[in-house]
């Protein structure tokens, strides 16, 4: 009789050899259970792209019917209105644009009689001061000084101009001359008079043609009425 079998026990049952007998593990509870879980995650990813799916391809035509209906649909987000910037004589860049891309005014504004300008010169050619302030003359504008520009600002104006005036200069003057020079900057100082200085820069050309600038002139007077299909709030 081995060592292994137990008292009392003997015959067919006796136990011989040196290992116990193998018995079968009972079916893990904790594996059902993982595999439970894993199918309810496999079923909610699923859904949950059929979701995006469905609002990539819908949603984006909802967005647009939303927008359309409060009107905002091609303005930009913390944007002003067009003729809001129009008000400001200037665009966002700080640079106003030729004539009537300087946006709706419809206010009073100055004619070019009223306005006096200092015209000077920030570049490296002789005789450009001179020259555009009789153009400007002939045009109708007051010329005050002529000559070389402060030292604060020769050489020192990239682009094809600068309008320098006082912060009042913005609400007229500085659109009615700006129809006359493509792409000049704008800029305000603590002057108390109503001159404007017209600083020659570097990029400087020539004048805008004087067709051109009286069109630029009649279109501020009286601007085109802004679009009414998707007004900007």
């Amino acid at each position: 009789m081995s060592m292994l079998t137990p008292p009392g026990m003997g015959g067919k049952y006796r136990i011989t050899g040196d290992r116990y007998p193998r018995m079968s593990r009972p079916r893990s509870r904790r594996r059902l259970m993982f595999a439970a879980f894993g199918s309810a995650l496999t079923l909610g990813l699923v859904g949950w792209g059929t979701l995006q799916l469905i609002d990539v391809f819908s949603g984006d035509s909802d967005d647009q019917t939303v927008r359309a209906a409060h009107g905002t649909g091609d303005c930009e987000r913390g944007d002003k209105r067009p003729d809001e910037k129009a008000k400001s004589g200037r665009s966002d860049s700080g640079q106003s644009g030729q004539g009537g891309r300087q946006g709706r005014t419809g206010g009073k504004l100055p004619k070019p009689s009223q306005i006096t300008v200092n015209v000077y010169n920030a570049t490296t050619h002789s005789g450009l001061a001179k020259d555009t302030a009789k153009e400007l003359e002939k045009r109708g504008f007051k010329i005050g000084k002529v000559g070389n520009a402060p030292s604060e600002y020769d050489k020192k104006v990239k682009t094809a101009g600068m309008l320098l005036g006082a912060p009042g200069a913005g609400d007229g003057a500085f659109n009615v001359l700006g129809t006359q020079l493509s792409g000049a900057q704008t800029k305000n100082d603590a002057r108390n008079g109503k001159d404007i200085d017209l600083i020659i820069g570097n990029s400087f050309k020539d004048l805008v043609k004087q067709k051109d600038a009286d069109k630029a002139l009649a279109a501020l007077a009286k601007p085109s009425p802004a679009p009414s299909g998707k007004p900007c709030r």
